[in-house]
């Protein structure tokens, strides 16, 4: 029996953006040089807008004294903030034995399967449009980056992230008023621990990984001889 690929999972709570994308930069050379596993980074940021390299200033309505940086990723302008889960996949998608294509889809795939551990049955694609919608508003998108095969930045899944903030720009090319929560979709708040541990199982199921939790980016420093 071929032992199934490692996932290391890793919670970073609330953390700027700026040092979680140096986080992503070190471990994408550490996995370029095959000394960690891949890696699935789950967190909050504090308010902050991305511009990807789609995007434009005129993606930005207005920023309200929100700090405003342009990165690597795909896609277009996005708000990352309290309430909302983002996932950071550091995967070697060669190792993986998929390509891009694939490899979003997956990530879509775990998403979906998500939302329907909450109730939100509906959540699926939309022809020609990257993330997962439900109801014809979009609930988590999707921007990654890529570095000799390894990918870094992921996906943003909107939980009971406010969604007012999505008013100061124009969300991946989309009017704002498109974006949408769980916690909007529920009427409800989520509690959002319970999301990351259903999520963090979802994606090491669609993509066939063991997956094991560390409490600190340390412990993988630690256990990994780096």
């Amino acid at each position: 029996m071929v032992a199934k690929r490692e996932l290391l999972v890793i919670d970073l709570g609330l953390i700027e953006y700026g040092e979680a994308h140096r986080l992503q930069i070190k471990l994408t050379d550490l996995r370029m040089e095959k000394k960690i596993p891949d890696v699935l980074l789950l967190l909050e940021h504090p308010h902050v807008i991305t511009l990807g390299r789609r995007s434009s200033l005129e993606d930005v309505r207005e920023n309200c004294g929100i700090p405003v940086i342009r990165v690597e990723r795909g896609g277009r302008a996005t708000y990352h903030g309290p309430g909302q889960l983002v996932g950071y996949p550091i995967v070697d998608i060669i190792g993986l034995g998929v390509d891009v294509k694939t490899f979003v889809h997956g990530i879509e795939e775990a998403i979906i399967l998500t939302l329907r551990e909450f109730g939100l049955e509906e959540a699926g694609r939309r022809e020609g449009y990257p993330g997962v919608w439900i109801h014809g508003r979009k609930i988590a998108s999707i921007g990654l980056g890529i570095r000799k095969w390894i990918t870094y930045h992921g996906f943003a899944l909107n939980v009971n992230v406010d969604l007012k903030y999505f008013g100061l720009i124009n969300p991946c090319g989309l009017s704002p008023e498109i974006i949408t929560s769980m916690n909007k979709e529920l009427g409800k708040n989520v509690n959002m621990n319970s999301v990351k541990k259903v999520m963090a199982r979802c994606f090491a199921e669609v993509f066939g990984y063991e997956k094991r939790e560390l409490m600190k980016v340390d412990e993988l420093f630690a256990t990994h001889d780096i």
